[in-house]
């Protein structure tokens, strides 16, 4: 049919997406777009934009994909907040093993190109990077923490949870980076302990 596209929106997005991940975005050109997507510069053009367009919709897809991830691990906070920040955990140390997508983290590495980024586009990336503290401060706080304990916790976690994409990148094994979500873990335990009888009894 005339005028009909002949490509597969999902696959030309997630080819693109994989390419800026791979090579980050000031390394990334139209040329390498194109012969990821498989798609000509005026295709890439008419049907996805120019290259910030593009870029945009490749982070919102990253986040929205790994957002909802951690949103289901993270579910069950409020019976288990434990299990619920290993979970929460499991999904990098899931991504990090993927052979499909490449090594990092695309919001982490996006970051830190800020000064390659058009000011509209790092603003954006900054407000997606954001999102990750209030998630874990919520379900912390429905895991039975209090406010302060719960926002000094999301921070620590959400940067443990950045260190292991950029330790899994260079080098460390699978058992090293457990062992570190391990330390957090625990700690965390610790901190949300039961209070016993006896405890309870003096605080009445």
């Amino acid at each position: 049919m005339a005028g009909k596209k002949q490509f597969d929106m999902d696959t030309v997005l997630d080819a693109a997406m994989i390419q800026f991940w791979r090579s980050g975005y000031a390394d990334t050109s139209l040329d390498d777009l194109s012969r990821a997507t498989g798609l000509n510069r005026s295709s890439i053009y008419s049907s996805l934009g120019d290259k910030d367009a593009l870029f945009l919709r490749c982070l919102d897809r990253y986040a929205t994909r790994y957002g909802d991830k951690f949103d289901a691990a993270l579910s069950c906070a409020a019976e288990d907040p434990v299990a619920a920040v290993r979970a929460f955990f499991d999904v990098t140390l899931g991504r990090i093993a993927d052979p499909a997508v490449p090594d990092g983290c695309l919001m982490a590495q996006s970051v830190m190109a800020g000064p390659a980024l058009s000011p509209s586009v790092a603003e954006h990336v900054k407000e997606l990077f954001a999102q990750q503290c209030p998630r874990l401060r919520a379900a912390l706080r429905a895991g039975g923490m209090s406010e302060e304990n719960a926002g000094d916790f999301a921070v620590h976690v959400a940067a443990v949870n950045q260190s292991l994409a950029v330790m899994g990148r260079s080098g460390s094994s699978p058992e090293q980076l457990r062992a570190i979500v391990g330390v957090t873990v625990d700690a965390l335990a610790r901190t949300l302990r039961p209070v016993g009888p006896q405890e309870s009894s003096l605080r009445e």
